[in-house]
């Protein structure tokens, strides 16, 4: 189960080992993250943003096309449009990007920093590390039929309390069904929650 505080510390301690800066796209589906964390300085998310590096972005086709680490230093990466040249300018001159999962739910990771090129163990570590949240946030494959009833019930526009009536349970046992589902889905919102729920065809 997905346990917020143990995720949490793992997150610090990548913070910890990527002095400029991290991004991490947990579980791509679609081209969409189900989760992304991103610690990079705002002026080179600005600038990767209004460029549109994301397309062009050499570590991303990188973790696309293949699952293990390596460092952006590496001459078998094409950066034909001078990615991490730029990236340089704004501090992020020396990185590790790291590719985990099957393709049909990839987790992508780059880390950064100014100084120096990271380390074989240092990179060990980071890659443990990320195959961790990997596995920590694995999309569930199913949930209880309280959490469903309590999903289908506001996601068919029902209000907590005509929903908890239809279910014949308290107000409070449905916000109860509602948390535990938005935890097992990992959602900030019941919306999200909902959403996800039918992404994963669990509703």
């Amino acid at each position: 189960m997905f346990e917020k505080s143990v995720f949490d510390r793992e997150l610090r301690t990548l913070d910890a080992l990527a002095p400029q800066g991290y991004n991490i796209g947990l579980h791509i589906r679609f081209t969409s993250p189900l989760l992304a964390f991103q610690t990079y300085a705002p002026e080179w998310l600005a600038r990767y943003t209004e460029h549109g590096y994301l397309l062009r972005d050499p570590s991303v086709a990188w973790g696309f096309s293949t699952t293990g680490a390596t460092r952006w230093s590496n001459d078998n990466i094409p950066d034909p449009f001078g990615i991490f040249v730029d990236a340089a300018r704004f501090g992020l001159k020396y990185g590790v990007t790291i590719s985990w999962g099957p393709i049909t739910s990839r987790t992508i990771a780059s880390v950064a920093r100014a100084d120096r090129e990271f380390e074989d163990s240092e990179i060990a570590q980071i890659e443990a590390l990320v195959r961790r949240l990997h596995d920590m946030t694995e999309p569930p494959q199913e949930l209880t039929k309280a959490q469903i009833d309590a999903l289908k019930c506001i996601a068919d526009g029902d209000r907590h309390a005509a929903a908890a009536c239809k279910l014949g349970i308290s107000e409070s046992a449905l916000k109860a069904r509602l948390s535990s589902a938005r935890q097992r889905l990992m959602a900030r919102t019941t919306a999200e929650a909902i959403q996800r729920a039918k992404d994963y065809r669990l509703l």
